[in-house]
């Protein structure tokens, strides 16, 4: 199990540069996990595409559907105390911190390609592209 961030399940469900990386991390961890707040981050991203007429309506359905099927089951509420102390400690957007926090209670890996969460959490966080290329 890992803990990826909003962009990581954008990369996989919308089309993209990072959609051939985003498919090999999920064969090679197959399970998904996210705070709560990715179905709103993603839903804004899709937001984002309806707006610049990238997809269509049905097709931004579809993809939350799917992003979510995919992550049902495996998706949790983070503790506000334990958000705020990560806020404390780094650069990061309480936003950001849920994702990190989540990795911590799991004891497993955040994959994300926001270089503030890599530089602040180095010892959770990881890169997509080191998770897709290592051995």
């Amino acid at each position: 199990m890992i803990v990826v961030d909003t962009n990581v399940i954008a990369y996989l469900w919308i089309p993209g540069v990072q959609t051939g990386r985003a498919e090999t991390l999920l064969q090679r961890d197959p399970e998904w996990s996210a705070p709560l707040l990715w179905r709103s981050e993603f839903r804004n991203v899709l937001a984002g595409y309806l707006r610049r007429r990238r997809i269509d309506l049905e097709t931004s359905l579809q993809i939350a559907s799917a992003a979510e099927e995919h992550l049902s089951g495996r998706e949790f509420s983070v503790a506000s105390a334990e958000i705020l102390e990560a806020v404390a400690r780094s650069r990061c957007s309480a936003y950001d911190c849920e994702f990190v926090v989540l990795a911590q209670e799991l004891g497993v890996p955040l994959v994300t390609s926001d270089r503030r969460i890599l530089a602040d959490f180095p010892g959770v966080a990881r890169s997509l592209e080191a998770s897709v290329e290592r051995a």
